[in-house]
């Protein structure tokens, strides 16, 4: 005799019909749904894995030719063979860098778009009143790519020949002596901010659009005087067309050897001019990694420490972490400056 579990046929029957004749089918659309959603976990980790799958972009806030392009070019050029896809630069500039910061910040932080910014953008966060961006939020810190002391350099028309030359010239002349800068907020604008401070002179600010558009003021007499880079100020104090008077930083440049640091001429001023690379926020971490391994490879080549080197350059290199703290400690020591002086820029 053949025994019928009812109950369970109830429910085969209940089954059955909900299915219209196919049994299991629930079951089944439930792992065609979980076969899905494990799919669409894993496409943005295999995107992860295979990046770069095309070409990289690297944003520079400042107009072609400046400090940061002299930085950014060089190492763009070399991070192909690390990472196996063309990297391309796209100068963005305007507002002392902060344009292109801002355009940058709305980008998709998938590791196909890069910031190369600078210590001008820690200036930025306490000068500007506002920002259409955030450093410390909409941005992931990378590494330094090159550190750069600046040189005080003054138009062959100022006839001094030292620092304590230019005070007295300046002092004489009240008002009447300016010093141009790449833009509000760069290190160009501040060193001269902070010369101000600290010396009492009363230098009047010129920024122009950029390092470029600077430098061809400073050398046609357009413009006094500076706190330029050394890789961009370098050749022409070489060339006679500028008189170097200082360097800002603590030691002496192997580039100007003769020429005293501002801590020498009795100015307590120790400042650096810094390079950086940043991630959009959103980066995934495996990406930076990776990026972080190529940029450390193309700083530690001989090539690159040969260019470097020849603009007044040290190369960076240390790691997000440390970079993340490097960063905070350049947004307070620049904002006291800032504070100090009462400079601020509407926007």
């Amino acid at each position: 005799m053949t025994t019928v579990n009812t109950h369970h046929s109830k429910n085969y029957i209940a089954t059955t019909k909900r299915s219209k004749g196919l049994p299991g089918l629930s079951s089944w659309r439930l792992c065609a749904a979980l076969s899905l959603l494990s799919l669409m976990q894993a496409e943005p980790v295999l995107a992860q894995a295979n990046w770069p799958t095309r070409a990289i972009k690297i944003i520079n806030p400042f107009p072609a030719g400046g400090g940061t392009d002299a930085f950014a070019r060089p190492l763009a050029a070399k991070l192909p063979a690390e990472l196996g896809q063309q990297v391309l630069i796209e100068n963005i500039g305007g507002a002392g860098g902060t344009l292109g910061a801002g355009n940058a910040s709305r980008a998709t932080g998938d590791g196909y778009t890069w910031f190369m910014g600078a210590v001008h953008h820690t200036i930025a966060e306490t000068l500007y009143r506002k920002l259409s961006y955030s450093l410390t939020r909409d941005f992931i810190p990378l590494t330094v790519a090159a550190y750069v002391p600046s040189a005080v350099v003054i138009h062959p028309s100022i006839p001094a020949r030292n620092i304590k030359e230019f005070i007295a010239i300046e002092k004489k002349r009240t008002g009447k002596i300016n010093y141009g800068s790449a833009g509000y907020g760069t290190t160009h604008h501040m060193n001269g901010e902070l010369f101000n401070l600290i010396t009492g002179t009363k230098l009047i600010h010129v920024p122009y659009k950029g390092a470029g558009p600077l430098t061809q003021a400073l050398m046609s007499g357009e413009v006094d005087m500076a706190f330029d880079a050394m890789g961009t100020a370098a050749p022409n104090i070489k060339s006679g067309r500028l008189r170097a008077l200082a360097v800002t930083t603590a030691k002496r440049s192997e580039l100007l050897p003769d020429v005293p640091t501002l801590l020498e001429s009795g100015i307590n001023v120790d400042v650096t001019t810094w390079y950086g690379l940043w991630a959009i926020k959103g980066t995934p971490k495996p990406i930076m990694d990776r990026m972080h391994l190529a940029t450390t490879k193309v700083l530690a080549l001989p090539e690159i420490k040969t260019i470097w080197s020849s603009l007044g350059a040290t190369a960076g290199g240390q790691s997000p972490a440390e970079f993340e703290k490097f960063i905070a400690s350049e947004i307070e020591s620049w904002g006291k400056v800032v504070k100090a002086s009462g400079a601020k820029v509407e926007n």
